[in-house]
Formats: structure tokens, C-alpha cells, sequence
């Protein structure tokens, strides 16, 4: 049913149980999995000289930070004996990145972690999950 499934990792432990759930799912359907982190970009301001970090500084350990949660994800996916495509993006909404990547990728369905808020919280924070659900014609599989 599903032939490529999205798994988006920010590295938390509530994404590490929609990791398990994406690399069972692509198990069971046959299914390639493919894992996107989406990296902050460097907090320009117009006052250089009190910016904490050098911006290539930023970046690079974003870079590595965005790497490292990559290949976790490939690496729960081959101790299954499973192929896994990971992409790492640096984009300013996640939900956008996660968004483009399906559509572009061609996936079948997308499996997020969802951290659960609700009430006040959830209205004044907002969601990733919710603002993919909301812009994208594609299953998605909500863990909490």
C-alpha cells in the first residue's frame, strides 16, 4: 500500500517513537523510508557585534546536529534490514520543509510525532504537525 514513507526527526524522544513506527511501517508495506531534519537558519540582526556565534560557526554545528539525527534514523532503519534516503534542509518553518520534501519526494505518507499540547498551549504555540495536516493531500500518521 505505502511504497516510500517520510519520517521527519528533530531528535527528541517523542520523534524517536515515530521513528520506530516509520520503520515498521516501510517494513510491513515493503516500503522505502526517508528521513528529513530541518536545520534553523543563523538569527541575522543588524547589530553584528553581539552575536554569540560566527555565523559559519552556527551553521556548521547545525549541519552536524541535523546529520547526526539523519543517520539515527538510517540506522534504526538498516538494523531492520531496511533502505532509508536522508535529507537534511535548513528552512525557517519546519511544517514548510517537511511539506515541499513529501510533494517533491513523492511519498505516500508522512509519520510525525506530535508532542501532545493541548487547550492554551497548543492555540498559542501552534503545531508542526497541525500545519502539516493542514497544507498537505497526504496521509499522515500522527504518534504521541
Amino acid at each position: 500500500m505505502f511504497k516510500r514513507i517520510l519520517v521527519p526527526t528533530d531528535g527528541s524522544d517523542i520523534t524517536s517513537h515515530a521513528v520506530d513506527t516509520a520503520v515498521q511501517m516501510a517494513k510491513v508495506h515493503g516500503a522505502q523510508l526517508l528521513t528529513l531534519s530541518v536545520m534553523e537558519p543563523f538569527p541575522y540582526s543588524a547589530v553584528s557585534e553581539i552575536q554569540p556565534m560566527p555565523p559559519q560557526e552556527f551553521i556548521d554545528a547545525q549541519q552536524r546536529v541535523a546529520l547526526r539525527r539523519v543517520e539515527d534514523v538510517c540506522a534504526a532503519a538498516a538494523a531492520q534490514g531496511l533502505s532509508c534516503k536522508g535529507h537534511t534542509v535548513e528552512a525557517l518553518h519546519a511544517w514548510e520543509a517537511i511539506v515541499d520534501h513529501a510533494k517533491a519526494e513523492s511519498v505516500d505518507l508522512i509519520v510525525m510525532a506530535s508532542h501532545g499540547r493541548s487547550g492554551l498551549a497548543s492555540l498559542l504555540l501552534g503545531s508542526e504537525t497541525q500545519k502539516v495536516l493542514k497544507h498537505i493531500d497526504l496521509p499522515v500518521l500522527i504518534v504521541k
